[in-house]
């Protein structure tokens, strides 16, 4: 959901300029986002410069790969934890529609920002980095017409095989390369992929998830580089509204259990901690059947705390997620405590993303799992557009 934009959409309220002074934003406007479009695939994995913020975001867990697996991008059973946990996520803010002339090769378009952590369980150590660039001069940019976004030698595209190729490294400190095949088709949220985030006009998204990726590959840690094979699940949404005023922050689940289903939840956090009424989720099947959940179809409470020492932010620690209609019950526990980013040379948002192990019951018989969590306005409530 809109988590997935927690760091681009500060960067909305900046002041874009370019060689020749300020760009008026509206100038055409921005598409609004409105019910009946149809998401088709694989064309809508690319960019949509007509609306204003977008977002591609990878996480997923891995482990060190076994030569003598037979199926090597497959995740081990539940009972067997993760060595890391990864998110990639790539960030654009419209500055100026597509079709709006460039002044020259400096004119900007759009503001791209990446996020890169690394999460090793073995090490207990959180590794976190960041990128913002312009799109002139083609360093950073998305492609429209075949999925491409990067920013500099950080980058996520779309392979002729279907395959989402995953490259992004911090100097000598952190690296991921990673290809990663969907399992199951797209889960569009919402209706059709349409998303509300509140009642107002414009108060939506575009908004579907690839909840199920095996992944093969490498990720390196200082001098260590290992194989490792996993699972990931991949999330974009596009849109141009803004956030209801009352509004601080969200919660934002993405779980996939070990009986092939997955479980989508974000909640809208008002100034007095209780949920918007637009706040909802999907339920997805073996088969990949999306079942849209209202508000009141399911319940989060989170039961333990954990206080930041960088930005002194307090965030929720552990949850217990319940889904009535599937007799599910769930508890969520983070793999790391400190799984917090502080976008300060990029977005300048303070969020926590993090890898979590989830464990429960569904009909009263065991199921496990696991997932990603995102926090936002726990540090500073927040206030941006989407």
């Amino acid at each position: 959901m809109q988590g997935r934009g927690a760091a681009i959409v500060v960067i909305c309220l900046l002041a874009p300029i370019t060689a020749a002074g300020p760009i008026a934003r509206a100038a055409p406007p921005f598409r609004a986002v409105e019910p009946g479009r149809v998401l088709r695939f694989p064309a809508d994995h690319a960019a949509h410069p007509s609306y204003r913020t977008e977002w591609w975001y990878y996480t997923g867990h891995l482990w060190v790969a076994d030569d003598s697996t037979d199926s090597p991008g497959a995740a081990p059973g539940p009972v067997q934890p993760a060595d890391f946990g990864f998110q990639l996520t790539f960030f654009r803010s419209g500055v100026a529609r597509p079709e709006t002339p460039r002044a020259s090769a400096w004119a900007l378009r759009d503001i791209y920002f990446a996020h890169l952590a690394l999460g090793d369980f073995g090490a207990r150590r959180f590794h976190a980095a960041e990128r913002m660039m312009r799109d002139a001069l083609g360093l950073a940019g998305a492609d429209t017409a075949a999925y491409r976004v990067w920013i500099d030698d950080w980058s996520a595209e779309l392979a002729a095989d279907g395959s989402h190729r995953l490259r992004a490294a911090e100097g000598d400190e952190h690296a991921v390369d990673l290809t990663l095949v969907p399992t199951k088709p797209p889960a569009l949220h919402g209706t059709a992929g349409y998303s509300r985030k509140g009642e107002a006009p414009g108060q939506a998204s575009y908004y579907y998830s690839l909840p199920r990726l095996s992944a093969t590959g490498s990720v390196r840690v200082g001098e260590r580089t290992v194989r490792v094979r996993g699972e990931a699940w991949m999330d974009h949404e596009f849109t141009t509204g803004e956030l209801a005023a009352d509004l601080v922050g969200w919660d934002w689940f993405g779980l996939q259990l070990d009986d092939g289903t997955e479980l989508m939840l974000y909640l809208l956090r008002r100034a007095d901690g209780t949920p918007a009424p637009a706040s909802s989720g999907s339920l997805i099947d073996r088969d990949g059947r999306v079942t849209p959940l209202a508000r009141d179809a399911f319940s989060v409470v989170a039961d333990a705390t954990w206080r930041s020492a960088a930005s002194g932010a307090e965030y929720p620690a552990r949850w217990r997620v319940a889904v009535p209609s599937s007799a599910l019950e769930l508890t969520l526990e983070p793999r790391l405590a400190d799984q917090e980013l502080v976008t300060r040379e990029s977005t300048g948002v303070t969020y926590w993303e993090g890898a979590v192990s989830v464990r429960g019951t569904r009909a009263g018989a065991p199921i496990a799992g696991r997932g990603f969590v995102e926090l936002t306005g726990y540090a500073t409530a927040f206030r941006a557009r989407m």
